[in-house]
């Protein structure tokens, strides 16, 4: 690679990104790669958006019967063909100028890449979801985007409608989701906030909320929750998240009282809360609700929260966007 000269920037190009949401959507993967590439290709002033996760993958067939969306897991893909074999039963989909670190295109390394075990790696014609890519989602609760991933999703709950129960932050949500007393039911909508990249500093894993005791000893398996926060790729449920503009950011999500009814329609891209824009614009945010919000006075934390961005924009430092590119690289050395 170095005697070819072959860098970083030979195989990171929008021609790679747009190959790795296929991939993405073609295995069913986290919801936290689109952070990590929007990142990636923010500093190298690759140009991505939010939107480019809904056009390019949301219409690609999941292939792989991996868990959470499906049964089997990572070794089984493995055994099964690998990555390889997948990419091949969407090679039409992949854009053929993306060059790999062998200097060569993708496509090129998948004629001899065959499935060993249909069950675990589907046949495109047999898929496990017809089209199951990450979903981008807008609305008045999310005006700059939120993600939910369809394949993980119980299909009865992708258009739903149901009254929010907010929770001021993580620790608010822990003290009282097993309160028996705690006003919620299987149509309830579970809002948790404070958890992006400035309320909860490195925006943790923590939107794939558990259901309420009482709610799970009745048989319920499944219910719309929405954050602003991110969850672990190995999470399952009908989970809205990566919320922009987050509440500690001035998102809408810090004005939802609970009692507000949330609608969620994936086919249609949507997130709102049925509140009049007239009185969601006289709402301000309640003093639990900042209080949820980080608030450090100085040092790497203060620097962190006031240059972060939105997860919308990769939550990187605001100061790196576009400082990564092959030029700056050379000059360096």
């Amino acid at each position: 690679m170095v005697a070819a000269d072959r860098r970083p920037a030979t195989f990171l190009t929008r021609a790679n990104f747009h190959n790795a949401i296929v991939a993405l959507a073609a295995i069913g993967g986290s919801t936290n790669a689109v952070v990590h590439l929007l990142a990636v290709a923010g500093r190298l002033g690759v140009e991505l958006s939010l939107d480019d996760f809904d056009r390019i993958g949301s219409h690609v067939p999941v292939l792989v019967d991996l868990q959470p969306a499906g049964r089997f897991l990572m070794e089984d893909l493995h055994r099964a063909g690998g990555l390889l074999a997948v990419l091949r039963e969407v090679r039409d989909l992949l854009d053929p100028a993306a060059l790999t670190v062998t200097g060569e295109p993708l496509v090129d390394h998948l004629d001899d890449a065959p499935i060993w075990d249909p069950e675990v790696i589907r046949p495109r014609a047999e898929p496990l979801v017809a089209e199951g890519g990450i979903a981008v989602l807008r609305g008045n609760l999310a005006p700059h985007g939120a993600l939910i991933k369809p394949a993980a999703a119980s299909p009865h709950l992708l258009r739903h409608r149901g009254r929010a129960v907010v929770f001021d932050s993580i620790e608010d949500f822990h003290a009282r989701v097993d309160d028996p007393d705690l006003d919620v039911d299987a149509d309830s909508v579970l809002v948790l906030r404070g958890c992006g990249p400035k309320g909860y500093p490195g925006m943790p894993e923590v939107s794939n909320m558990p259901l309420p005791k009482k709610l799970l000893e009745q048989g319920v398996r499944d219910m719309v929750r929405v954050c602003d926060g991110r969850m672990s790729g190995t999470a399952y449920g009908t989970v809205v998240l990566h919320v922009a503009p987050e509440a500690a950011a001035g998102g809408p999500l810090a004005l939802v009282r609970t009692g507000d009814f949330v609608v969620l329609d994936v086919g249609a891209r949507r997130i709102d809360v049925d509140v009049p824009d007239d009185e969601l614009a006289r709402r301000t945010p309640d003093k639990a609700t900042v209080a949820g919000f980080a608030s450090p006075r100085r040092g790497w934390e203060r620097l962190y929260v006031d240059h972060v961005l939105q997860a919308d924009t990769g939550a990187d430092l605001d100061f790196l966007v576009g400082s990564s590119g092959s030029e700056v690289t050379r000059e360096s050395h």
